[in-house]
């Protein structure tokens, strides 16, 4: 990836104010939305929205140099940013400055798994299978855990357990203080999509072209729907519904109670696959596509609201705040949009394609590059 493009404008990016796990003895408590932005898409049910107040103007205020590609996106938590990369470090930096506060290195790259953050320890999977759990405080190692093959999902966090997929076709859930394994579910398939959690249940989208259900207590399987395609992007949960996009061109949402597709969309001018995990508003969900565009769905129809187009795929999955959609693309701009109509409010050229997804917690924005650079914006 290249490394010469520097741009100092950033722009607004808002997402969404997600679950803080708090330290306790016994199980870790729910996630508080006000503390900030712990693990990938904010929340356990990959919402990608948040509550969070960004200044209508932003500006950069700090820019990290990570020496690799960043695909993996950050977490934010109690004022510090977790965020891993190619160059096979996993660091902790001051929200407000920018400072490295520590750095671990895990032995391996971090691809796209984005920690995850409770407790006092973050997690985070490497692309050689191991499972990382570190001090919050001091980086230090407190547990590893070797799945069969690379890990490229993001853990998450419920009930005292962490779940996380492997390219090894399944989903474990570990003990979070431990590392010890609670259960294995096994697929047919690499398990790229990280789990998104409603009522008790871990659904998964996966490659083996399913979108599967395990009960968290102990990894019973209580759901299967065909896909009818390969799935890299993690479903989105709301009002028992899941949400996703396929490599077949299409977004799909599934009842999760009836167990049936409720609706297919597929654009019928641009046929590309669907990688960008979705946002959900009360009347929309928003995604990106490997068609250079951004789409906006009616959440009960799955009709078209409006496209966006960019220079370049949109891997990155859009964030929501407020009347506004944030999402990078790999034409190394971030750009905001009007939620209700796609119109463009503000663009900025970051010099490096982004496939990272960003993450916002005390009214700032962090993101990552694959010219190897963290941006912090407010």
């Amino acid at each position: 990836m290249s490394r010469q493009r520097r741009r100092a404008g950033l722009f607004a990016l808002a997402l969404a104010g997600a679950l803080g796990l708090a330290a306790a003895p016994g199980p870790l408590a729910a996630p508080d939305p006000s503390d900030g932005w712990p693990q990938f898409r904010g929340d356990a049910a990959l919402t990608g929205v948040s509550s969070s107040a960004l200044p209508a103007s932003l500006k950069v205020l700090w820019t990290y140099e990570a020496g690799d590609a960043v695909d993996s996106s950050a977490a934010i938590a109690d004022g510090v940013v977790y965020v891993g990369s190619h160059g096979g470090a996993l660091v902790a930096l001051d929200l407000a400055t920018g400072a490295l506060r520590w750095k671990y290195d895990p032995g391996a790259e971090i691809g796209e798994s984005s920690p995850a953050v409770a407790g006092g320890l973050v997690y985070v999977g490497d692309l050689k299978g191991v499972v990382h759990a570190v001090g919050a405080a001091d980086g230090k190692r407190a547990w590893t855990f070797k799945a069969g093959q690379e890990i490229k999902a993001s853990p998450v966090l419920t009930d005292g357990k962490l779940l996380v997929g492997s390219y090894d076709q399944s989903l474990y859930a570990l003990d979070a203080r431990t590392g010890s394994v609670a259960w294995k579910a096994e697929t047919e398939g690499p398990v790229h999509s990280t789990a998104s959690i409603a009522r008790g249940v871990a659904y998964v989208a996966g490659c083996d072209e399913r979108l599967r259900g395990f009960r968290v207590s102990d990894g019973k399987p209580v759901l299967e729907v065909s896909s009818g395609a390969y799935t890299g992007a993690s479903p989105a949960l709301a009002d028992g519904a899941a949400y996703y996009g396929t490599f077949e061109n299409e977004v799909l949402a599934v009842d999760l109670a009836a167990k049936r597709i409720l609706w297919r969309y597929k654009n019928p001018e641009r046929q590309f696959p669907f990688y960008s995990s979705p946002a959900v508003a009360p009347d929309r969900i928003v995604l990106g596509g490997r068609d250079k565009r951004v789409h906006a769905l009616d959440r009960k129809t799955g009709a078209l609201k409006w496209t966006f187009a960019t220079q370049g795929r949109v891997d990155s999955s859009p964030a929501i705040a407020g009347s506004r959609v944030y999402v990078g693309s790999s034409d190394g701009r971030l750009y905001v949009l009007q939620l209700e109509t796609g119109a463009k409010l503000q663009e900025l050229d970051l010099g490096g394609a982004i496939a990272a997804s960003p993450a916002i917690a005390g009214g700032r924005l962090v993101i990552g590059t694959q010219d190897g650079r963290v941006y912090c914006v407010g």
